[in-house]
């Protein structure tokens, strides 16, 4: 198991944390991508992103839905969501969201049937 990473069964979700899982499994499903994701910054607001795969330009879900949080004026971050199919995070994708809302910053990793695989850490 990965530093900072605990197993959380479904029900100890919080609800708020569970709204922006759903909001990045269904941008995965709308926008037929690799992976979805939803951040949910100090304010309470929730920015919702898909894999960028453009020629010039590649993201990942969550540096999409990062990145759409500071340009609207993010501060900080309270919580992060990525629905894929992958079984960890890469490290670029964890220093996003540690960059905006520091080492603490919850990230919930789910499974593209949105059930939570793991929570990390950002730091």
């Amino acid at each position: 198991m990965l530093a900072g990473m605990t197993d959380q069964a479904p029900e100890s979700v919080d609800p708020e944390d569970r709204k922006i899982l759903t909001l990045a499994r269904s941008a995965r499903a709308r926008n037929s991508v690799p992976e979805g994701a939803a951040v949910r910054d100090e304010t309470g607001r929730t920015y919702v992103a898909g894999t960028v795969a453009l020629e010039s330009l590649r993201l990942s879900a969550l540096q999409t839905a990062v990145a759409m949080a500071v340009a609207s004026g993010a501060e900080s971050l309270e919580a992060a969501a990525v629905v894929s199919e992958a079984a960890e995070l890469p490290a670029g994708d964890l220093a996003a969201v540690r960059d905006l809302g520091g080492a603490g910053t919850p990230v919930l990793l789910a499974g593209p049937d949105g059930t939570l695989r793991s929570t990390l850490d950002a730091g």
